[in-house]
């Protein structure tokens, strides 16, 4: 089995990345456009683990994203991309909009494309997730991570 996951080089992202790895043999697709919040040093330690294929590139490329979702076809989406500084978006709005709304819009109209062409059995175990924002790792009313 495999798992996508998007924004995978940056802070919350990379972490996930450590830990569903530290938990599962699965293969892991990591796509991340490497912009200031990502950097490859937080995935280091994967080096030579052939688990984790990483890709650079953005969400907002819909023939990349559908290309890696025909090639590894996967389980689940786990959505971590996104412009997150606040300093940075009052300075370049443009750049939130683009990447948290646009390019969110087309990985999901790119993996919903994915997902219509899955078995009955595919869709119904077919999962997203999408975390954009480091509170949402939390599970509602607990101090639990949804690790």
């Amino acid at each position: 089995m495999t798992v996508l996951v998007t924004g995978g080089a940056g802070f919350i992202g990379s972490n996930f990345v450590h830990a569903w790895l530290a938990q599962h043999d699965e293969v892991l697709v990591n796509l991340d456009k490497l912009t200031y919040a990502g950097n490859l040093r937080n995935l280091r330690a994967l080096a030579g683990d052939t688990r984790h294929h990483f890709v650079q590139g953005d969400i907002g490329d819909t023939s990349l994203v559908s290309q890696l979702l025909a090639t590894h076809q996967p389980r689940a989406v786990l959505h971590f991309a996104a412009e997150s500084h606040v300093d940075r978006s009052i300075h370049g709005p443009m750049d939130f909009i683009q990447t948290n709304v646009v390019g969110t819009f087309q990985l999901l109209e790119s993996v919903r494309a994915y997902w219509a062409g899955l078995d009955d059995q595919a869709k119904q175990d077919f999962r997203f997730f999408a975390c954009q924002h480091r509170r949402g790792l939390w599970q509602l009313g607990t101090r639990r991570a949804c690790l």
